[in-house]
């Protein structure tokens, strides 16, 4: 059994951390700016407020409101599937460990938002000349990059060796 003690509570601040970012700027994006409207930062990014009831690139977005609590329960599922996978996680598997974290916090920064409100507050969109890329949040940006994060350790870090600095000691 899992004791309390042994708990990871860093990458549990890490997931805190990248939660409260999420709601704090979804906050300033909804009080900030008008539904819709674009807020120029350069010429390839831009602030707006939209909202997205379905999931990632607005996939079922319109499929009449059962999908918010779908949704909801698939995040709420996976979500205490990472939380007890990272505290099995052993601290020489840090990089992993990190990208289960980033994903964690960013699942529940959504999840807030399904919730509470219905949907989720997205307000970052970046682009090229007319081709757009589907608004996003700080949850979206932590997810992908915990996914690029556990993709890399996959691909890059042999089992059994640590991703760190920790060497394996063999005998």
């Amino acid at each position: 059994m899992l004791k309390v003690s042994s708990l990871p509570w860093k990458w549990y601040a890490l997931v805190f951390v990248v939660l409260i970012l999420d709601q704090l700027t979804k906050a300033w994006a909804t009080a900030s700016l008008d539904f819709y409207q674009s807020e120029r930062v350069t010429s390839f990014f831009y602030y707006t407020l939209r909202h997205n009831y379905g999931a990632a690139f607005s996939f079922l977005h319109d499929s009449g409101g059962w999908q918010r609590w779908f949704l909801s329960i698939l995040a709420a599922g996976v979500s205490g599937v990472l939380f007890v996978w990272i505290a099995k996680l052993k601290s020489s598997q840090w990089l992993e460990t990190c990208a289960l974290a980033l994903v964690l916090g960013g699942a529940l920064g959504n999840l807030v938002d399904r919730v509470l409100l219905g949907y989720v507050v997205d307000f970052i969109v970046w682009h090229y000349h007319e081709y757009e890329w589907p608004a996003f949040n700080i949850a979206d940006a932590s997810i992908f990059c915990g996914a690029v994060l556990y993709a890399w350790d996959t691909l890059f870090t042999k089992k059994g060796e640590s991703s760190g600095s920790e060497k394996v000691k063999s005998k």
